[in-house]
């Protein structure tokens, strides 16, 4: 079915998304290794060292895929309920 309306693609939820799975991914990893997770999680965020991270199911790879300061926005934009 061919139509005539403009599709839309928002970049920005899209790397949303893709940034919320990267977080559930790494904190699962990390609870299956035996970490605690969220102080593993702020370890690297704050200091950006990946041995934060465990190799486990690629999740160091998967981390550095995403830039620090954006896993930090979704965080906040998740905790304070500013989801869209």
């Amino acid at each position: 079915m061919v139509t005539d309306e403009t599709m839309s693609f928002d970049v920005e939820k899209e790397k949303s998304n893709r940034t919320k799975e990267v977080i559930k991914e790494v904190y699962l990893a990390l609870t299956e290794k035996g970490y605690n997770p969220i102080n593993q999680i702020v370890g690297y965020i704050l200091s950006g060292d990946p041995t934060y991270i465990t190799s486990h199911k690629n999740a160091r790879n998967l981390i550095r895929q995403v830039e620090r300061d954006e896993l930090l926005e979704e965080m906040v934009k998740t905790y304070l309920g500013l989801e869209k």
